[in-house]
């Protein structure tokens, strides 16, 4: 093999030194080039030189990769382009060096774990289900009911009742529901209740901390508790005091040597008495582990999500898992949310449409007429977006420009261009140059700088020295003659040099993984190509519900169909773990 052979080989992604299937399944782009050298290397380091399990490993590897905490055997011959799977593949692997001890794989059933993920999983459930046994102190029934009619005092909200004195009585509580159910008044219900139960019971005061995983999910949720608190009398108030959202990662205390590794840990336990997190589908295997082991065992944990949307970009999908799982057990109650009291029924029937994979129903929705609906059909989508994207960004530039901190900021929460892909035509990456473009052809401005006056941003990653948090979003303006840099952060709006922000990106458009925890008035949705592996039902579920007032799709009938046709699978071996341990 030549020099050049071997720069091609690189640049297609080839595994060198790979033979037989591995090569083959790499050639034909079902192996990357990363799953064939774990395969080989953990090949060499065993004496295992099978290559159909070595195949199976390698395959174990690309599920990790896609989201999945193991693989199953039973979808493989699906996976593989036709190769055959040999029938006793399980027992062969269960026998191989590989799963020999120390193992790097373990088998149970038709699943395959990497070592690190089986032991995940296993810590999970018996954390888990260690809480679900460990009794709590009870709330008076009478102190119940009269809380429940004090929150709670017009009709309608009987879900939220019920919910809530689920939630008051368990120790762990997954509380489910999608957007505008009510979930966040469910939460600061339980939340008065248990400070009232506490004061009742001469209990010093308790220590709540209100997480997400993302920042601006953090901070959603304590502007939505804060703003339910405002209804409430002045002793209901006082006992929830200042409550402070914070990132999941930094509740656990991240470690700079460290991604998936805290400072609170099951040596080091957290001293809150009530952990809150919220948007918990997008929770991981990994970061539902550290959370458990951090938590002390009469810590009450309220996990709160819509298992609809989009699981987390790293392995696992844990609250469809917990809610799964923990269903077909008697000794826990799930605590569940149907009612929007958000969307009208053109939005709300949209997004029950694509939950259930209603394609007629969601087509007709969107071929409505109703104003909340607006379905772009034209082959020349950028043609249909021009105007609108450009007025919206010159009136984000005319406030930067003229230092309108408040404007600016409100003005970049009325919209948001979704994209499933970050490269491509209908990319993030793409949709923000061509905004540029248009915005300089407008203007005469050339913005050869990266940094410009009206420039929305997004954070990407944590930065605890400057406050910021991945999720936050904020705008580039003029300030006493000087560009500045205007974020929304928890703890209100900061201002900094655009020289001190290294971890941004430009926000004229962003990607729906990304939108995840956040919402603007109007959402327009760019749909990609029907032979996206990422078009898929939970996708299109989680763009919608990211709208307040108006949802545009730009896209045809044909990926709207093909949309609502996928569901993300993850294979793990979570869900069956908790309810198969129903009788312990």
């Amino acid at each position: 093999m030549s020099a050049l052979d071997t720069v091609d080989d690189l640049a297609a992604g080839r595994a060198l030194g790979a033979t037989g299937l591995l090569a083959t399944l790499n050639a034909a782009d079902v192996l990357d080039a990363s799953d064939v050298h774990v395969a080989l290397r953990a090949g060499a380091l065993t004496g295992e030189d099978d290559q159909e399990l070595l195949l199976a490993l390698a395959m174990v590897v690309r599920a990790l990769r896609s989201g999945s905490t193991c693989l199953d055997l039973r979808t493989l011959s699906d996976e593989l382009a036709g190769h055959a799977v040999p029938a006793d593949l399980a027992a062969r692997l269960a026998a191989s060096p590989l799963a020999a001890d120390p193992a790097i794989l373990h088998v149970e059933g038709d699943l395959v774990f990497l070592d690190r993920y089986w032991r995940e999983e296993g810590q999970v459930r018996d954390d888990l289900l260690s809480r679900i046994a460990r009794p709590v102190d009870p709330v008076d029934p009478e102190l119940l009911q009269a809380g429940l009619d004090r929150l709670f005092p017009a009709s309608g909200w009987e879900e939220q009742r019920a919910a809530t004195a689920i939630a008051v009585n368990q120790g762990t509580t997954v509380l489910t529901g999608g957007p505008g159910t009510g979930k966040t008044s469910t939460v600061a219900a339980v939340l008065a209740l248990l400070c009232e139960h506490a004061a009742t019971t001469d209990q010093r005061p308790l220590r709540i901390a209100l997480t997400a995983p993302t920042g601006k999910a953090a901070a959603r949720l304590n502007e939505a508790v804060t703003d339910t608190m405002q209804h409430w009398d002045e002793t209901d108030r006082a006992r929830l005091g200042d409550l402070r959202p914070m990132t999941l990662h930094r509740l656990l205390g991240s470690r700079p040597d460290s991604s998936t590794r805290f400072r609170h840990n099951r040596e080091n336990r957290l001293a809150q008495d009530i952990v809150v997190v919220d948007e918990s589908s997008m929770l991981s295997l990994t970061m539902m582990a550290r959370l458990l082991e951090s938590l002390r065992p009469e810590t009450r944990l309220l996990l709160v999500g819509d298992p609809f949307q989009l699981a987390s970009i790293d392995a696992g999908a844990v609250l469809s898992d917990l809610v799964e799982g923990l269903a077909e057990r008697p000794d826990i109650k799930l605590a569940t949310l149907r009612t929007s009291h958000r969307f009208g029924p053109a939005i709300g029937g949209l997004a029950e449409s694509i939950r259930l994979g209603d394609a007629v129903g969601a087509l007709a929705n969107l071929r409505s007429g109703d104003p909340k609906l607006e379905f772009i059909e034209d082959d020349d989508i950028e043609s249909a977006l021009h105007r609108r994207l450009l007025d919206r960004a010159l009136d984000l530039r005319a406030a930067a420009a003229a230092g309108d901190v408040t404007g600016a900021l409100e003005l970049l929460e009325q919209h948001r261009l979704l994209c499933a892909h970050r490269e491509g035509p209908r990319g993030v990456n793409w949709w923000n140059r061509q905004v540029e473009r248009w915005i300089s052809d407008e203007t005469g401005d050339p913005l050869w700088d990266t940094w410009y006056p009206g420039r929305p941003i997004l954070v990407t990653a944590n930065d605890y020295g400057l406050g910021i948090f991945n999720g936050d979003t904020g705008i580039a303006v003029m300030k006493d003659g000087e560009l500045r840099v205007a974020i929304a952060t928890t703890a209100g709006i900061r201002d900094f040099a655009p020289s001190r922000l290294s971890d941004v990106q430009t926000l004229h458009a962003m990607t729906i993984h990304k939108a995840q925890g956040s919402q603007a008035r109007e959402i327009t949705v760019l749909m990609p190509d029907e032979e996206s592996r990422l078009l898929t039902r939970e996708l299109f579920y989680t763009a919608v519900t990211r709208a307040e007032e108006k949802v545009t799709i730009a896209g045809d009938e044909a990926v709207v169909r093909q949309a609502l046709e996928r569901q993300v699978r993850r294979a793990s071996g979570l869900r069956e773990r908790i309810s198969r341990s129903a009788d312990v």
